[in-house]
């Protein structure tokens, strides 16, 4: 895979500048020469077999194929007989997507460093990091994972599975995303449901039980709770391995040897498991942040993609100042390439992990498509799996409750060139109900420098009880 994302200049055909197509039957050795020949020669090969459709097309199927010729082939073939519509050429109204070579190749021997923006950032020293190349109004698209790395607060491991562990995970939920349903809840006064369907899963039956009758979702408690498929169950480690290690070199060239404040220094645990399945180009989810209500301050999740590629965009909510000097202004000014947007295009099997400098800083979303090219398995549907570490100091019965009886919602302050810019808050959520009124409560939140809550003299019972239930659950 790396050799696709981390395109560099394509390589010139033996024969000629431009490759030409291959006359023999393209289906003869695919298996014995993907690995070995360039993107333009996979290219020249599918055009010799599908000479009416447009290049960037077919370089969007082999990006979505992990570069397999083979299985780019089958995809469209798929297409066809399903009489899934291809465009031949691209629209002149709709910009296409390209590839770029890895932005490393353009960075500058002295990198502009950026400023953090709330005390949680400003608290841990960080290595100089280089100029975010989003602007405004534009959407810079990245593919090489060290680029991301680079440029977003978020790691991508591509082939993160075994091919065929990935691809029997994709059918089993597939299947549970049959019985899936939307979630609904109120906006602005409209009651509206989710553009996907969605799944919850815990690990256990104290923890499904638990999750029933005790935690609150949008102001009410859900009752479709799961416990763990046997391969939902089977990767947990294996994500957990991936993101601890993550959460380390991250620390190390990024954070600059110190994790931010607010970020928990225990290992991270998966504990909980939401599955979303967008079936079709239409179905998508809206620009948020996650909840950090179960989670705690600069909460990580790790999301692993399977079946269909799609747009997985990012864009950061906070102003720097533009001026870092001590005698800089106290007015925070919005930099011009906050209003951008970066998109990170996630084929199957691959792992995005969302860091600690994530959910407070920037907001992302899964777009609509305007096409997508069908995965052999799953056809039209992508399923998203988010592993979450829900923490015992954060279960509902610690957490304050509002005049409406019900567990308040952790949020942080992420209006631009508010006084109050990056403080944590509690606020009563009944409101999000379908039928129901909120009521007026709010609280700062207050956390030590682990991200565990303060003016709570029941920290050390918390734990104690935590373990107390890791043996009964045992």
């Amino acid at each position: 895979m790396d050799k696709f994302v981390k395109r560099g200049k394509r390589k010139a055909s033996p024969d000629a500048s431009t490759p030409k197509p291959a006359s023999k039957n393209v289906n003869d050795d695919q298996d014995n020469d993907d690995e070995n020949e360039s993107t333009d020669v996979k290219l020249a090969k599918l055009s010799s077999v599908h000479p009416d459709l447009d290049q960037h097309l077919l370089l969007d199927f082999l990006l979505a194929h992990n570069g397999s010729v083979k299985a780019t082939l089958e995809s469209i073939k798929f297409s066809s007989r399903n009489h899934i519509r291809l465009d031949s050429k691209p629209s002149s109204k709709i910009k296409t997507v390209k590839a770029q070579t890895s932005l490393r190749s353009f960075a500058l021997a002295t990198p502009t460093p950026t400023t953090p923006s709330t005390e949680s950032e400003q608290t841990s020293p960080q290595k100089k990091r280089p100029k975010l190349l989003s602007r405004k109004g534009a959407t810079l698209h990245l593919y090489d994972p060290e680029d991301i790395a680079q440029h977003t607060p978020c790691t991508v491991i591509h082939n993160f599975l075994p091919e065929e562990e990935a691809n029997d995970l994709l059918k089993e939920l597939v299947e549970e995303a049959r019985s899936f349903q939307k979630i609904t809840f109120k906006l602005f006064d409209n009651v509206v449901s989710s553009p996907h369907t969605s799944g919850f899963y815990v690990g256990t039956d104290y923890e499904l039980n638990e999750q029933r009758s005790q935690y609150v979702y949008n102001g009410a408690k859900i009752e479709d709770v799961r416990k763990l498929t046997p391969r939902l169950e089977k990767i947990k480690p294996l994500v957990q391995e991936a993101v601890n290690r993550e959460i380390q070199e991250r620390i190390r060239t990024v954070y600059g040897g110190k994790k931010l404040k607010y970020q928990s220094p225990d290992p991270w645990r998966p504990n909980a498991a939401f599955v979303n399945c967008y079936n079709g180009p239409e179905e998508s989810v809206g620009w948020h942040s996650d909840q950090l209500t179960y989670l705690g301050p600069r909460a990580i999740i790790a999301s692993l993609s399977l079946g269909v590629t799609r747009e997985f965009r990012i864009r950061r909510i906070l102003p720097l100042p533009q001026d870092s000097s001590p005698s800089s202004s106290a007015s925070l000014d919005l930099d011009p390439n906050l209003s951008g947007q970066i998109s990170l295009p996630l084929p199957h099997n691959t792992l995005l992990i969302m860091h600690a400098d994530m959910q407070e800083s920037w907001k992302h979303c899964v777009t609509p498509a305007r096409s997508i090219s069908p995965h052999p398995i799953s056809g039209n549907i992508r399923i998203n799996i988010t592993y979450r570490d829900y923490k015992p100091e954060f279960h509902p019965r610690f957490t304050p409750r509002c005049k409406c009886d019900v567990p308040t919602v952790l949020r942080v302050v992420q209006k631009k060139n508010n006084e109050n810019l990056g403080r944590y808050f509690w606020m009563c959520h009944a409101g999000n109900v379908p039928g129901k009124e909120g009521c007026s409560f709010f609280q700062w939140a207050e956390f030590d420098d682990d991200g565990r809550p303060m003016g709570n003299t029941t920290i050390d019972g918390i734990k104690a009880r935590a373990a107390k239930e890791e043996e009964t659950k045992k």
